[in-house]
């Protein structure tokens, strides 16, 4: 991988970690559970997505 599609990777994983920290904790306020869905990154995003009441679409 170059460096620049390196860096963009990373900064995806970045983003997906901060928005999973982000749900998690606004539905549950545990730092446990945002340190969890954290590690989880988009897998938690879009398993959010895919459950919440309208699904993706809102």
């Amino acid at each position: 991988m170059s460096g620049a599609s390196s860096q963009a990777a990373q900064a995806g994983i970045g983003l997906g970690s901060a928005i999973a920290v982000a749900i998690s904790w606004s539905l549950h306020q545990s730092i446990v559970w945002a340190i969890v869905h954290g590690f989880l990154s988009w897998f938690y995003v879009i398993y959010y997505a895919l459950t919440r009441p309208g699904g993706i679409s809102g």
